[in-house]
């Protein structure tokens, strides 16, 4: 007489499916808040670098105009003559419009800056409102 193997394909039983998911439960739990903490250093990171690319751009028009914009002008006069503007050889920024920052607000402009200083850029952080801490922490440059 002739055997008969049988293939029996052995599949994961339930307990072996609940101990991987609490497994990976227990990596996510401990991953996360990590991932989002860099996530928030990375914003302010990229806020830091914009409002660089600002002051860069902001010398240039400094050096075409002989000062810097005024409060009223703002950082659009990076990217649209001001009236009156004979000597503007901008755009001054690539980008045709003045870029949000991280958190999707407006950064803002102040001329003159605190301490003497000519200008200050500003983020708000997450918050959008003044003051703060972590992620909703103020950025300034200078």
């Amino acid at each position: 007489m002739h055997e008969m193997k049988i293939n029996r394909q052995r599949g994961f039983t339930l307990v072996e499916l609940l101990v991987v998911l609490v497994v990976l439960g227990l990596l996510i739990s401990i991953v996360a808040p990590r991932a989002i903490g860099y996530l928030g250093g990375a914003r302010s990171d990229t806020a830091r670098i914009q409002m660089e690319t600002f002051a860069a751009a902001l010398d240039l028009y400094r050096l075409d105009m002989r000062k810097y914009p005024t409060a009223e002008a703002g950082l659009n006069a990076l990217v649209s003559a001001p009236a009156g503007a004979t000597r503007w050889r901008g755009p001054y920024l690539n980008k045709p419009e003045l870029p949000l920052d991280p958190w999707d607000n407006a950064y803002v402009y102040q001329s003159p800056g605190p301490g003497g200083a000519p200008y200050r850029i500003l983020s708000y952080g997450g918050d959008g409102r003044e003051g703060g801490e972590d992620e909703d922490a103020d950025i300034s440059v200078p």
